[in-house]
């Protein structure tokens, strides 16, 4: 037992030294878009150029998710709780955008912001979650305190792990998914999590980004 325990323990801090070295390389090398993103938000609209949203992370704890701001200040949110709801309770088919998880057409979004949305330029303050450790390169989508509400006992498995900026389901047909179907990926890879098939997702994101115009 304490073999495999040191075995797991050595392949957590593997995994962990691979996104914090492939966290840093990315911020430096993306410094610039980061900069010029950062500056779009700000003279296109009123309001910060970056927004932190309270998240569900590894085991069920609460954490601040950056992304670059691309809705309008102070929007009501009850308008995706109502979607959220329709995806998960009413189980209704994925939006007509492709999307799973965001609202198509939603008047809350800006023009800058859909830009940065289709090119998924808006996740790239997310790197900044993985250096703290809130995050991981790959990992179940990390979800928001009123759909975890209605998630099912079986979905709580993907707490177990970090959330992703990329994952399983979205370099797996996620513009054919339902939600319910994209929780399950997620948990299908919490049970099959390995180096081996985090390198897989990493290199079948960018053309998953290309293939569908962006938004991960």
């Amino acid at each position: 037992m304490t073999i495999r325990a040191g075995r797991v323990e050595n392949r957590a801090l593997l995994r962990r030294g691979l996104d914090l070295f492939l966290a840093g390389v990315a911020l430096v090398l993306l410094s610039p878009i980061v900069l010029l993103c950062a500056l779009a938000v700000r003279v296109t609209s009123r309001g910060p150029a970056f927004f932190a949203q309270v998240r569900v992370g590894r085991s069920g704890e609460n954490f601040r998710m950056y992304k670059f701001r691309t809705m309008r200040v102070n929007c009501d949110e009850q308008l995706h709780r109502e979607y959220v709801t329709q995806m998960l309770v009413e189980q209704r088919a994925s939006s007509a955008a492709g999307e799973v998880h965001k609202l198509h057409d939603d008047p809350r979004v800006t023009a800058t912001g859909r830009l940065l949305r289709r090119t998924s330029l808006d996740e790239l303050p997310q790197l900044f979650n993985v250096i703290k450790g809130d995050m991981a390169i790959v990992g179940p989508r990390p979800a928001l305190p009123y759909e975890v509400e209605l998630f099912q006992p079986q979905h709580r498995l993907r707490f177990a792990v970090r959330p992703g900026i990329t994952g399983l389901w979205q370099v797996s047909g996620r513009g054919r998914l339902t939600m319910r179907e994209a929780l399950e990926l997620d948990i299908d890879y919490v049970r099959r999590q390995c180096l081996g098939l985090d390198l897989w997702i990493m290199l079948r994101t960018v053309p998953a980004l290309f293939m569908r115009g962006g938004t991960m």
